[in-house]
């Protein structure tokens, strides 16, 4: 079976930017990408659009996207800023899990300036928990994916102490700046340079993992393990 890798986003664009690079390297191994997006960020709609009409908009990005790294986008039907806390979105999102068995899922970090970003935080670990549990039947069968791995990302910087660095390589850099050409917002957006911003913090981040590129992630505290068998 192709191996894959989820990234879960609260809006469509974020799991893009934040874990792009290595979404794109691992693309380029052979993995299967899947993108996942909670609601479809559209209130951030530009003047000469609206918001119905970014929404579409961003639907068709997330698409192109995808397609550069030979994926799939996936966008739930949820409003921007409105993401339910409920059962539904959980078991819809623990169903895709199943179904694409991941290799890894990576999402947002538990502290954010953004309410969805920190609701995902919590309906990803639920939806992990669930697609382990031969106990709830589905559709598909229990399936436990690695992870969550939460992306390094501006609006959710609070108590975000990285602790895995991933390798981005050049030639996945590369890939990743072409295909989040694709977001309107990425490039165009006059309240942040997302794409100068998160280009540089990815050639930081590699400085530190004494390579070219890399991204940074957290992971559950409980997690940080380091065995020694021998000295």
């Amino acid at each position: 079976m192709e191996k894959t890798i989820m990234a879960i986003g609260g809006h469509i664009g974020d799991a893009e930017l934040t874990c792009g690079g290595v979404l794109a390297t691992y693309a380029l191994k052979g993995y299967k990408i899947i993108t996942v997006a909670l609601t479809g960020g559209e209130r951030g709609n530009p003047p000469h659009l609206t918001v119905e009409e970014y929404r579409k908009q961003k639907e068709e990005e997330a698409g192109r996207f995808a397609k550069y790294l030979g994926g799939e986008a996936v966008v739930f039907p949820y409003v921007d800023g409105e993401l339910p806390d409920n059962e539904e979105v959980r078991f819809a999102l623990c169903d895709l899990i199943r179904k694409w068995r991941p290799e890894a899922i990576m999402t947002h970090w538990k502290c954010s300036m953004h309410k969805d970003h920190e609701l995902t935080h919590k309906i990803v670990k639920d939806a992990q928990f669930y697609a382990g549990l031969s106990g709830i039947v589905r559709q598909e069968s229990a399936y436990y994916a690695k992870g969550p791995y939460y992306a390094q990302n501006w609006e959710d910087a609070t108590d975000f102490k990285p602790y895995i660095y991933v390798k981005v390589t050049p030639e996945g850099f590369e890939l990743w700046q072409k295909a989040m050409k694709e977001h309107w917002f990425a490039v165009n957006s006059p309240s942040f340079h997302y794409m100068e911003y998160y280009s540089h913090l990815m050639k930081c981040n590699g400085c530190l993992a004494r390579c070219e590129y890399a991204e940074a992630f957290m992971i559950n505290e409980e997690e940080k393990k380091l065995v020694v068998e021998a000295f």
